[in-house]
């Protein structure tokens, strides 16, 4: 294809990196989402959903990356994209977050793309403006990368 994946780096950790693992840690960082909207109300700034949620999950040991850039390559070129998530979470999980009325289906595209981009095998879509969160607030997608991974 046009769009070449960078090779997978994983968050070095003394556990194997399996399916178990990585949906354990999506759990974690779904538990520290909805902890920090119970805090927090809808119609703040979108910098306030990213730096509260970043802060729990960086108390709580995780190590968060913000902002960081989805490598694109075509042709041997990189173009000047300013394509970045929300956070990348021990460098496996990427996290996007949303403040609108709705998650509308170019999201979930963007984020599988970013998965599959970064090589990364789990991705998180969360919207922080929305009155019931597992119906309209919360989506999470895994990659190839995932369903290559051993399950325990």
């Amino acid at each position: 294809g046009i769009i070449k994946a960078a090779p997978l780096k994983t968050h070095r950790t003394q556990q194997m990196v399996t399916q178990k693992y990585i949906n354990n840690l999506t759990y974690k960082i779904i538990v520290y989402a909805i902890e920090a909207y119970k805090e927090l109300v809808p119609g703040l700034l979108d910098n306030v959903y990213e730096k509260c949620p970043e802060h729990l999950l960086t108390e709580n040991g995780l190590k968060v990356l913000r902002q960081q850039v989805v490598p694109i390559n075509f042709r041997g070129m990189e173009p000047d994209c300013d394509r970045k998530p929300e956070f990348l979470v021990n460098d496996l999980i990427v996290a996007e977050l949303k403040t609108v009325e709705y998650i509308l289906p170019v999201y979930e595209a963007q984020l599988l793309t970013y998965l599959k981009l970064m090589h990364k095998p789990n991705g998180i879509l969360t919207n922080f403006n929305y009155t019931n969160k597992f119906r309209e607030g919360l989506k999470t997608f895994v990659s190839e990368v995932f369903k290559s991974l051993p399950i325990t």
